[in-house]
């Protein structure tokens, strides 16, 4: 990389500019994408700077194309993403299962708008957060981040193609249209402030090794194509050598490898903001733009004494059952404020288990909800 092309210092740029930055700081330098509203600005950026660090950008025919790129430059040996919005994440749910199968490292950013089908493209939504999860056919577990800022979209953008690298698996930032178009201060280190997670290489000989021989802690070292290792690369239920295996039985092993290699590390996955939970009667939990909006609801209820926390999710797929399980029995209700009918406020009723009330505050999308909305909620729940 050029030093000069190294951006280093305190820029103002918009949350999808903030995201291509913080994917060139982390080591991407494969892009492949199409343009759809509003994450085309990440398509824009990468098409501007993958040149100027020696990578390399492709605007491809469709989504679907996009993803199957990506895979196919990361199995080269070059850290690849892509980036789309609601049409574009629907067409993109084939490929991505097709990633977590090859167990291929790579970063997908969904900067979420209002839906379904076209919707509303220029405004925000948060309809996509279970498709995130579920989308996909097929028994796996996902890790998803959700950014509230232009400089979480820089610094998660760094962190979520380290987790690609450390567990072999594609990662999604879900983003909304806010965040992704909101623009603020963003720092951007020195690149040797920068840790990165480099590729887990094979340690055997070339003629030993097993494309999905899982480590202790279930993820494979990973070899690239080209490097002399001998290895078969299929979708179908597979072996350690990456054959195809016709069986119950080696469909149970793997696909139980794949959910617990996610499931099992989630101390070291899960990011959460925790804000005034010790003695709170009420935690507001909310992520994306929402959390953002919650803030000065959450400011206004203190200040009439009520005590209230903030409980953010920074990571959303793993989920955080264990977190919610411990703050249940200590409050009166958890409120939920998300920009669609309800989908993370089912994960936070069934982690509750019934020991705090969950109150979903629902908004279709469109805009953000009002702050006297969730603070009349918080009064009414505290009450």
């Amino acid at each position: 990389m050029e030093k000069s092309k190294v951006l280093t210092g305190e820029f103002f740029m918009n949350g999808d500019e903030a995201l291509a930055e913080g994917a060139i700081s982390a080591g991407c330098r494969f892009f492949a994408g199409y343009p759809i509203t509003p994450a085309t600005e990440i398509a824009e950026r990468m098409a501007e700077r993958m040149p100027e660090v020696g990578g390399t950008y492709i605007q491809m025919e469709d989504e679907l194309g996009s993803m199957n790129a990506v895979l196919g430059a990361s199995w080269g040996g070059v850290k690849a993403m892509t980036a789309t919005s609601g049409p574009g994440f629907s067409l993109m749910m084939e490929n991505l299962g097709l990633g977590i199968m090859l167990e291929t490292p790579c970063v997908l950013a969904n900067i979420q708008r209002a839906g379904p089908s076209t919707g509303l493209p220029t405004a925000v939504g948060q309809g996509d957060m279970m498709q995130a999860r579920y989308g996909s056919h097929g028994c796996y577990s996902i890790i998803a981040i959700s950014p509230n800022s232009p400089q979480e979209m820089y610094d998660l953008a760094i962190k979520t193609f380290n987790l690609s690298e450390k567990y072999r698996t594609p990662v999604l930032i879900m983003a909304d249209a806010v965040v992704g178009h909101m623009s603020e201060k963003v720092v951007i280190p020195s690149p040797h402030k920068i840790v990165l997670f480099p590729r887990r290489k094979p340690t055997v000989p070339k003629d030993k090794y097993l494309p999905y021989q899982p480590d202790a802690d279930l993820v494979p070292p990973m070899a690239n194509a080209g490097e002399g290792y001998r290895f078969h690369v299929t979708g179908l239920t597979h072996d350690e050598r990456g054959y195809p295996q016709d069986s119950a039985e080696a469909q149970d092993r793997l696909v139980r490898r794949l959910v617990a290699k996610i499931e099992q590390n989630k101390d070291d996955i899960v990011m959460l903001e925790e804000d005034g939970l010790d003695n709170a009667a009420v935690v507001v939990c909310a992520y994306g733009i929402s959390a953002r909006v919650s803030r000065y609801a959450i400011e206004k209820a203190r200040a009439e004494g009520i005590k209230v926390g903030m409980l953010r999710l920074v990571t959303v797929w793993p989920f955080p059952d264990k977190r919610i399980g411990e703050i249940a029995p200590n409050i009166k209700a958890f409120i939920v404020p998300e920009l669609n009918a309800g989908q993370i406020v089912l994960e936070v009723e069934r982690c509750a288990h019934g020991k705090a009330e969950t109150v979903l505050l629902p908004h279709m999308g469109g805009g953000v909800h009002r702050p006297e909305v969730i603070l009349n909620a918080i009064r009414r729940a505290a009450k």
